[in-house]
């Protein structure tokens, strides 16, 4: 009985020593902290700008060619009227192959400039990993309109993202703080201003003439 006991005991340990340590965190979070994403964000937004004015532009010309053609379709002939029509079918393509292209534009300045963040966020994972002894780190979110990877966590203690933030040269404390910051001032926003109604000035009394001795 004593050996099957020790025999039982060892297997215990052995499993033990054998449970796979797992650690989650969210990759899309990490990303939006770290300062590179400020960047891309303002590089996205200048190019998107830049595209927004040049539809801009070529909506215009349609619109004054058009205006053009319904001023003087009547007064132009046969030949001349065929011509603008076509003129105008081309720039309406036009402007639909340029709002397409565009977009497509985007989304791939928007892949370049992010994968090799994420290639950093993944070397950082790993390191973490190593240096922690994680089996596994899951990630909590699959990526836009996806289902996350980790449907339930049941304690933050599993969460390694702030030891990847450091890992990547961010205080946790400061992005922290800086969200409370931001927090406390939406909240500040959203509530009306109210004016102190001002109390009307007390009547002061007359001050009398003073009395003239004879």
């Amino acid at each position: 009985m004593a050996l099957i006991a020790i025999v039982a005991l060892i297997g215990v340990e052995t499993k033990a020593q054998q449970a796979p340590k797992i650690g989650w965190t969210n990759v899309d979070y990490i990303l939006s902290v770290l300062p590179e994403s400020k960047k891309i964000e303002n590089e996205l937004q200048i190019q998107q700008q830049q595209i927004q004015k040049a539809m801009q532009d070529k909506q215009k010309e349609f619109e004054d060619k058009y205006k053009a053609y319904e001023a003087n379709a009547t007064k132009w002939s046969e030949i001349i009227r065929a011509d603008k029509e076509k003129e105008l079918t081309r720039l309406q393509t036009d402007f639909q192959e340029f709002q397409r292209t565009s977009q497509e534009s985007l989304q791939k300045k928007q892949q370049q400039l992010i994968q090799p963040v994420l290639i950093k966020i993944n070397t950082a994972i790993e390191a973490v990993g190593k240096e922690n002894s994680y089996t596994y780190i899951l990630n909590m979110d699959g990526g836009a309109q996806t289902t996350p990877i980790i449907l339930f966590a049941g304690s933050d203690d599993l969460n390694v993202s702030n030891l990847v933030l450091k890992k990547l040269g961010v205080d946790p404390a400061e992005i922290e703080k800086q969200q409370k910051a931001a927090a406390e001032a939406a909240v500040q926003q959203l509530k009306p201003t109210t004016t102190t109604p001002q109390q009307p000035a007390a009547n002061k009394p007359a001050t009398p003439a003073p009395v003239k001795k004879n």
